[in-house]
């Protein structure tokens, strides 16, 4: 059995009026009637569509789930970023059941997914067969989303400055700031953001503080040894150790290696469909000295730079608090990398 996602056209422009999408970054709206949502279809969607970053440490997942009857969403805003419609259809005659995407319904950038069958059986089939595509589709919007906002931020002397020392373009939030400008390093800062953080127990929320900043370098490129594994990490910890310094004197950014938490990696494609790289997550730490630090997670990217012959990384990183979702801003550093492009 085999089921493919259809696409529809845009919808026109005078059903979003170019209203903005609503709904928490890394959130997916499932709009369907209670006794579905109770049934043991809410376990398929949740193994499907909360799929998890790794290696991080608290868990981070892909997306979070909420959930909405038709009629409370007819009644309320629709224009949620990312919704997902399941309806059971006694007139509807497939074989097999629908899955259809549709772009910029009641906003612009906003996805919304229609799962169709002509009873429950034939839904829970079309979801087992079609979710890992429904959360593709949701994964490829959001940091695109985020691209396409970034884009409108008024960063061009940064950008203009990045672009003149590697010979890159990319996107970066309103209000960064370079503060380490060497050679071949450069640290950029992002503004602080404030998420609630849940204490568990008390129903209390407080503001966590979240920082999150990007750390480009680049060093010749030689061969296609240097994306072995053991030898990006390798040139990483260099670059850290001696550009990345603790507030303590005499410690430095470093990458954690515990069994749990050891970086991983995969090839990657920017946005633009051209630039090839190595993408690789993991978990950074302040070490040098036998003192407890604070530390994050990073995200990042490898590429050669063919025009300067430089081997470049793009190396993200967000340090907040273990009990505040590390979502949002992990989906920022993602679509910073994916914007990337080599300069023309």
């Amino acid at each position: 059995m085999v089921v493919s996602l259809g696409c529809e056209s845009n919808s026109s422009s005078s059903m979003n009026s170019g209203m903005i999408v609503t709904g928490k970054v890394g959130e997916i709206l499932i709009v369907c009637e209670q006794g579905i949502w109770d049934s043991p279809l809410q376990e398929v969607l949740d193994s499907s569509l909360t799929q998890w970053i790794l290696p991080y440490l608290p868990d981070v997942a892909t997306f979070t789930l909420t959930h909405k009857t038709e009629s409370h969403f007819t009644q309320g805003v629709k224009r949620y970023r990312n919704t997902l419609f399941i309806n059971i259809d006694p007139n509807y005659k497939g074989k097999l059941g629908s899955i259809v995407k549709r772009k910029d319904v009641w906003a612009k950038d906003q996805l919304v997914i229609d799962i169709t069958g002509k009873d429950f059986n034939q839904v829970l089939e079309t979801c087992r067969m079609g979710l890992d595509e429904v959360h593709d589709e949701f994964d490829e919007i959001e940091w695109k989303r985020l691209i396409n906002s970034f884009s409108r931020s008024k960063t061009k002397r940064i950008t203009d400055d990045i672009k003149s020392n590697f010979g890159i373009d990319l996107v970066l939030p309103s209000n960064a700031k370079i503060v380490t400008k060497r050679t071949n390093f450069y640290r950029v800062e992002f503004p602080p953001a404030s998420r609630p953080i849940e204490f568990v127990g008390t129903n209390s929320q407080d503001a966590g503080e979240i920082f999150s900043g990007l750390l480009i370098y680049q060093y010749d490129y030689t061969d296609s040894t240097q994306f072995e594994f053991k030898n990006l990490l390798s040139a990483r910890d260099t670059m850290l150790k001696y550009n990345v310094p603790y507030e303590v004197e005499g410690m430095y950014m470093g990458t954690q290696y515990s069994d749990f938490v050891y970086p991983e990696g995969n090839n990657i494609t920017a946005a633009n469909g051209i630039l090839k790289g190595y993408e690789m997550r993991g978990m950074f730490m302040f070490t040098g000295l036998p003192k407890h630090a604070t530390g994050g997670a990073f995200w990042a990217f490898h590429f050669v730079n063919e025009k300067t012959k430089k081997l470049v990384c793009l190396s993200g990183y967000v340090d907040a608090p273990p009990t505040t979702s590390w979502t949002h801003p992990l989906r920022e550093i993602q679509a910073i990398l994916r914007s990337v492009e080599v300069a023309k």
